[in-house]
């Protein structure tokens, strides 16, 4: 399977992604991996790109976290605070 775009380059590495195009690329593999019409060497080499991109989302994160946290400081010391997102299962 050649992955080379219609210029004749070959994609960015997940390494070499922004976040946000590392994401958009996972969630296209996600949604053609549930669509269920890949082969199946096909489908577990999208398996494996899909793994890549998640654990460098994740890693990207992280990092972020981390740098959030050293910039939220009271007093002489570091503030961890929850991150307060959207709740979950709303009622």
């Amino acid at each position: 399977m050649d992955e080379r775009s219609p210029s004749g380059t070959s994609p960015p590495s997940p390494d070499d992604l922004p976040f946000e195009a590392a994401l958009a690329r996972l969630e296209g593999i996600v949604a053609t991996l549930e669509q269920g019409d890949l082969a199946l060497e096909a489908a577990l080499a999208a398996f494996e790109q899909g793994v890549r991109l998640s654990r460098r989302c994740a890693a990207q994160l992280d990092q972020a976290e981390r740098r959030i946290e050293a910039l939220v400081r009271e007093g002489d010391g570091l503030a961890v605070r929850p991150f307060a997102g959207p709740e979950e299962g709303g009622s």
